[in-house]
């Protein structure tokens, strides 16, 4: 599964999560986009099966626009997490 976080500085402008942003996203395998942010920033988390990181650029520029500056951060590491079993003793 392609993974990449787009880090958009003042894209708040400009940013389109409209029907062509969205169409262009799914030509690049993306099949979901939070979009998280906060006063200077925003993020867009873009995952799919079929979607290439490398292409992460034309993604940045669907929604954006092409010049847009942004910086994409891919992931390092990937774990699952699940609830922590208790010993004997903490269950008493």
């Amino acid at each position: 599964m392609g993974l990449v976080v787009l880090l958009l500085p003042g894209a708040q402008e400009g940013l389109s999560l409209g029907p062509r942003a969205m169409a262009s996203l799914a030509e690049l395998g993306v099949t979901s986009a939070p979009l998280v942010r906060d006063a200077d920033t925003v993020g867009l988390v873009l995952q799919g099966g079929a979607f290439d990181e490398e292409r992460a650029d034309l993604a940045a520029a669907a929604v954006a626009g092409p010049a847009a500056p942004h910086r994409t951060l891919r992931p390092l590491a990937q774990t699952a997490v699940s609830a922590a079993m208790k010993t004997e003793e903490e269950r008493r």
